[in-house]
């Protein structure tokens, strides 16, 4: 017996902002019925031509169908009202600022308003859905669901349960992910940053002090870590990585052989936690000083090299 045709869940996006419009154009390049609300009217207007632009962009980078984008372009509607905009939605996205008192209003709000069988996620990058949906009406329904940015193209999702939320929703969330090409990885408990976040504050701490203390420019450190680790990482990740560094001897041998090394190196790292005004103003000059103002065909070069790169890794798997 054939199982039936899957039937898209209606999806409702509040907050226009980046992330935000990165959902809108995933959910609607897969042709799903998407509403986009925000707070300020005049942002969730605007943000309708980046997402149309986002998703189109998706056909040429080989990410998604012409026919399908379209399709789903003709439903992309605007809520006026966060009632009318969640009302009838099977999956409520939460993208707004990551303000834990703003989150809370808004699933209080969206509690009372939302269909009881609808799943109601945060796009949080570090904040626990314990304390996001703590006013919030049946929070066994809520969860983060964390995307790497731009959302439409890193198929990566953190999902992590709270300590209310229900085993259904998450797997129903899997489903749905998987069913928009995402590849979703569910954490066991909440910790601040999620996993996500707390890896690239590590790396990118210590990449920031190699450019302060002279090491390095800051050109330089990006071509290291993408060209370096973060190439093999995105083949391997850290521990098989490790493992196979190896060769048949595995990570036992390796850490015979390096953890002395590792240890030595990690006593040497960074281990501040702030940075200083002036740190700051240093650090966005030397940033701006590498890459300038031209943020928009440097964000349209990194896209082509993450289709690229994704286009490789799914062809190494299917062969």
């Amino acid at each position: 017996m054939s199982a039936p045709p899957f039937t898209p869940p209606k999806v409702t996006i509040v907050g226009a902002g980046s992330i935000g419009r990165g959902w809108a154009a995933l959910c609607a390049a897969h042709g799903w019925p998407t509403v986009v609300i925000d707070q300020d009217a005049r942002l969730a207007d605007q943000a309708i031509t980046e997402i149309a632009r986002r998703a189109t962009a998706l056909v040429s980078l080989g990410r998604a169908d012409a026919a399908l984008v379209a399709h789903g372009l003709r439903q992309l509607q605007v809520g006026r009202s966060l009632l009318h905009a969640c009302g009838p939605a099977d999956w409520i996205i939460e993208s707004v600022a990551e303000d834990l008192a703003l989150k809370q209003r808004l699933f209080d709000n969206i509690g009372q308003i939302a269909r009881p069988e609808a799943l109601i996620t945060s796009s949080s990058s570090g904040l626990p859905i314990t304390d996001i949906a703590a006013r919030c009406r049946e929070p066994g329904r809520c969860v983060v669901a964390h995307p790497l940015n731009p959302p439409e193209i890193i198929p990566l999702i953190e999902l992590v349960p709270g300590k209310f939320t229900a085993p259904l929703p998450v797997e129903t969330l899997r489903g749905w992910l998987r069913a928009l090409g995402r590849i979703p990885v569910t954490l066991k408990r909440e910790v601040p940053g999620n996993a996500v976040g707390r890896i690239a504050a590590a790396v990118w701490r210590e990449c920031i002090d190699l450019v302060l203390t002279g090491v390095v420019d800051v050109d330089d450190i990006d071509r290291a870590v993408s060209l370096g680790p973060g190439l093999g990482w995105a083949a391997a990740g850290p521990h098989l990585t490790y493992h196979l560094g190896a060769g048949e001897g595995g990570v036992k041998l390796f850490l015979d052989q390096l953890l002395q090394a590792f240890e030595m190196w990690w006593g040497s790292l960074a281990q501040w936690d702030r940075l200083e005004p002036e740190q700051v103003r240093a650090l966005t000059a030397l940033i701006e000083k590498a890459y300038g103002a031209k943020t928009d065909a440097l964000g349209d070069a990194r896209d082509r090299r993450l289709a690229a790169m994704l286009k490789a890794l799914e062809e190494s798997r299917r062969g």
